[in-house]
This record gives structure tokens, C-alpha cells and sequence, in this order.
């Protein structure tokens, strides 16, 4: 079976059958959290844990995971995407305008009708309010996050990105005012399938989210390449529920690192005792699907009418547990 850990797409090298996926076991009960070394172990968003001493806990919920005392990013959280390459004609099927349109489409911003925010896309979506169990001392996660202003990049950094690269890439966005400045805002790189990331894209993780200081403003992005580069390591079916299977990859890796850097933006906010934050925790499991895994199945339907197999999260509540959307049935895989 294929993981991720912390803020990243983690790939392991053993992999099991499909058959492991066959079933769904319920998960009942409270899973208490073992704090006792998580003083110690702190994510480093690029899918491992690194020794970090002197974190103070505000609160220990008994839920799985842990608070240790940085910020959450509250309110309307913006999505900005930098499209890295070729994505018009490039060597993959999926370097086209059918994967930006279908992925538009998943961060499709709400629509306010009435006063209130109706769901189009993954935003306030059952699945997205998974993510109002998680708070800081200020306020909680709303689950309202959606597409604010796209961009492309023609291979400004080259063919070879390396993490300080990416960041250039984000910086460069933002200095040249092709996007906004938003200490709200997860910027994500987004890289054709000629695009390879030195850190380990395809061999250690298929995504991750980190921040830094650009402007002198606190910058919360990440990077997700297109998985069609190395489908055995980041893609869970090739037959894909909307054709597209560079997307459809794409899509659960960038709701992974969507959910990690609304909860856990600065790294310092909510993870476990391993190190592990809410996405990584439910890392390739999907819990039942319409269709089997590896024939187009999907498990999310948002309001946009598009089908996605995308991988659960962690629920805060109820003792804690994977689901596809808040308050539902946990499952282990």
C-alpha cells in the first residue's frame, strides 16, 4: 500500500494487492493519544518527522492528534495556482487544459446566494468541514476555502525544481503581481509531468506544503506535480472516474496538502505524537467507493456534478477517525 506521511505524499517501497482495499472495517470507539514523545516529533512538510524540542501543548483532545499552540488559517481561505510548464501539449495526455478545467472545478470558489455560501467545489463541502474540528486559540478552520486567481510559469526555474526553486516560483508570482499577496492563501505549484523536483517527487513523496517569508508577509504554499509522471508511486487508479488520470491524481494529493495547511499551516498547530497532521493520518484511504478501486471508482461528488476517488481525513471529534464527511462512519482504509 502507498503512504504518505506529515505534510507530504510519502511513497513506501511495499506495496500491497488490491484486495487490501476490498473491505471497510468500522471503527468504533475512542482512540486515546499517545503523547508521551510528542515534544519530541514535529512535521517537517516533506512527508517524515524531525526532532523538535520545547513545544508546549494548549490542549490534549483525546481525538488522535494534538495541538501544540501555532495558528490554523481561519475565515476564507484563497487558493492560488501556478501552472509550472506545459500544460497546453506536453508529453502527457494529461499536460492539457482538460486537467487545469477539471481541477478549477474541484476549488471551484462558493457561490453567495440568499447571504449564504452555497458549495460548488471541494469548499464547504461535507468533506471540507471535517476540517472545523480543528482550531487555535482564536477561532477554528471555516471549511470555506476555494480558487481565487490562477497563473503560469514557463519553466522559469527549468526542468528541475528544487524546494528553493518552488519557492521562487511563489515568490516570482507575487513580486511580479501576477498574484495577489495573501497571508490567507495557499499558493500551489503545479507541474507538468516533464517536471521533476529534487527533493523526491516520485520516489519519496508526490506532494507537500510548507511556508516561508516572502514580501515580509507569512506564505503558506505547495507542490503537487502531475502524478501521471510515476502512476505506480502516486496514483491510486489509472482508470479514472472523470478520464483524466493526471488529475484525478492530482486532485486527492492536492486535497491532502489543502487540509494540512488549513490545520497546520506553520507546521506548529495540529499533528500527532509520530508527527503526523490530519491528511497524513488517513493517508490513501478512501472507505467505501462507487465502483471498484482501479475502474474509475470515486467516493466524493460535489456540487459541481464531478465524481473523485480523494482520500479521506481525520476528524477531531468523536475519539477521532477517518470519513468522508463530518460526522460520518469512520473507517481504517
Amino acid at each position: 500500500m502507498k503512504l504518505y506521511f506529515h505534510s507530504a505524499f510519502r511513497i513506501c517501497a511495499i506495496r500491497t494487492i488490491v484486495a487490501v482495499f476490498s473491505g471497510f472495517l468500522l471503527v468504533s470507539g475512542a482512540l486515546a493519544a499517545d503523547v508521551r514523545h510528542a515534544s519530541h516529533l514535529a512535521p517537517t512538510g516533506k512527508g517524515w518527522a524531525a526532532e523538535q524540542s520545547n513545544l508546549a501543548f494548549t490542549v490534549v483532545t483525546g481525538n488522535g492528534i494534538n495541538y501544540h499552540n501555532g495558528p490554523i488559517m481561519p475565515g476564507q481561505v484563497n487558493v492560488y495556482f501556478i501552472w509550472y510548464g506545459n500544460w497546453t501539449n506536453g508529453q502527457k495526455a494529461s499536460d492539457r487544459q482538460t486537467t487545469v478545467a477539471l481541477l478549477n472545478a474541484l476549488f471551484a470558489p462558493q457561490v453567495l446566494s440568499g447571504g449564504a455560501l452555497i458549495p460548488m467545489g471541494i469548499g464547504g463541502s461535507p468533506y471540507e468541514l471535517i476540517n472545523t474540528t480543528y482550531g487555535d486559540n482564536n477561532s477554528d478552520v471555516t471549511g470555506n476555502i476555494g480558487l481565487a486567481a490562477s497563473t503560469t510559469d514557463n519553466y522559469s526555474q527549468g526542468r528541475t525544481l528544487s524546494d528553493s526553486r518552488v519557492r521562487t516560483v511563489v515568490s516570482s508570482a507575487i513580486s511580479s503581481g501576477r498574484l495577489p499577496k495573501d497571508a490567507n492563501g495557499v499558493y500551489f505549484v503545479l507541474t507538468s509531468s516533464d517536471v521533476s523536483e529534487s527533493s523526491g517527487f516520485c520516489t519519496r513523496y508526490c506532494g507537500w506544503h510548507t511556508h516561508a517569508t516572502i514580501s515580509s508577509t507569512d506564505i503558506k504554499y505547495a507542490f503537487v506535480g502531475n502524478p501521471d509522471r510515476c502512476p505506480s508511486a502516486c496514483e491510486m487508479q489509472t482508470v479514472s472516474p472523470n478520464g483524466d488520470s493526471g488529475a484525478d491524481g492530482m486532485a486527492s494529493i492536492m486535497a491532502h496538502e489543502a487540509e494540512e495547511a488549513q490545520t497546520d499551516p506553520d507546521l506548529n498547530a495540529w499533528y500527532d505524537s509520530r508527527g503526523q497532521e490530519n491528511a497524513d493520518k488517513c493517508a490513501w484511504k478512501f472507505g467505501p467507493t462507487t465502483g471498484a478501486i482501479g475502474r474509475g471508482a470515486y467516493n466524493q461528488t460535489f456540487a459541481n456534478g464531478y465524481n473523485w476517488l480523494i482520500q479521506m481525513n481525520w476528524e477531531n471529534a468523536r475519539g477521532g477517525g477517518c470519513d468522508q464527511t463530518l460526522g460520518g462512519s469512520f473507517y481504517t482504509r
